[in-house]
């Protein structure tokens, strides 16, 4: 593979699907060829998984169940639009990979980050992302913005203890994967976020001798 993956990663609250699409345009502006996905989802299959672990009817999902899902999902997205992408030597942005597995259900739901990598490894073929933009915000920030919100998904819609819990297990991830994680204020107004987290992604594709077709 030649091209570049980067993800963003962050809790919900944290500005990261509005971040990184900015940031998608910003660099096909550029002139980068330039895929954008997201997770859970991206591809057809993976959307239909991402509307079963999203639906806030399913409260009865087990926790098992749900961290299954999700790599099942990604495994898809992986094979079927990230890799041949890469293969093409294109620069691929993702909205979430398998941080957030390791922090929504490794930590939160306390199934364990080392279990959940375990699946998640299987999953992936340990194809890890180049690099991940991380959106860190603070606390009572990002749960201040997530109440504020609308319509709310199942995860959304979780108590202030889950995504607290959140919060704490990006904050594991982060020294775990501290090589690849490139930790971004997300507090700050989003221009400013944009603007931070465009002059690491530019640092990063100098770094990797990626270069535009």
């Amino acid at each position: 593979m030649t091209g570049l993956f980067i993800s963003f990663e962050g809790c919900d609250g944290s500005g990261k699907t509005t971040v990184a699409t900015r940031i998608v345009e910003l660099l096909k502006q550029d002139g980068y060829d330039v895929v954008f996905t997201r997770e859970p989802g991206g591809i057809d299959i993976s959307e239909q998984i991402r509307n079963v672990i999203l639906d806030p009817k399913n409260i009865k999902m087990d926790g098992k169940t749900e961290a299954l899902l999700y790599a099942a999902s990604r495994r898809q997205h992986l094979v079927e639009k990230i890799e041949p992408a890469l293969k093409e030597d294109k620069l691929v942005i993702c909205d979430r990979f398998i941080d957030s597995s390791l922090a929504y259900q490794g930590y939160a739901r306390e199934l364990g980050i080392d279990e959940v990598l375990k699946i998640n490894l299987f999953a992936i073929d340990n194809k890890f992302p180049d690099a991940t933009i991380f959106l860190d915000i603070d606390e009572a920030v990002g749960l201040e913005r997530v109440n504020n919100r609308g319509n709310k998904d199942r995860l959304d819609a979780e108590g202030i203890n889950f995504h607290s819990k959140v919060f704490k297990g990006y904050q594991e991830v982060y020294k775990l994967f501290s090589d690849r994680m490139h930790k971004v204020d997300a507090s700050l107004e989003v221009d400013e976020v944009t603007n931070l987290a465009y002059a690491r992604i530019k640092g990063i594709i100098n770094d990797s001798g990626y270069s535009k077709k």
